[in-house]
């Protein structure tokens, strides 16, 4: 009798065990084989940037950094 319960709770404790496991965490599309300053138009994009072009796209993502993204800058 008292193996059997010793079983049950084995059994209940690696399946749940089991259950806590982490899942895989994957990107869904991949890499494209295209360069992110090659994004096409569209309603969201920074007005003055025009697509192809490294420089403004560079310099996009400069401005944004600072003075968007940077919370030092942000909480002074």
């Amino acid at each position: 009798m008292m193996t059997t319960v010793l079983r049950i709770i084995g059994v209940v404790a690696v399946v749940g065990l089991a259950a806590c496991g982490e899942k895989p965490q994957t990107l869904g599309a991949g890499k494209t084989d295209v360069s992110p300053y090659q994004g096409g138009e569209s309603a969201f994009a920074t007005p003055g940037w025009k697509a192809g072009d490294k420089t403004s796209w560079e310099q996009a993502m400069k401005a944004r950094a600072l003075n968007t993204q940077n919370e030092y800058n942000r909480t002074r």
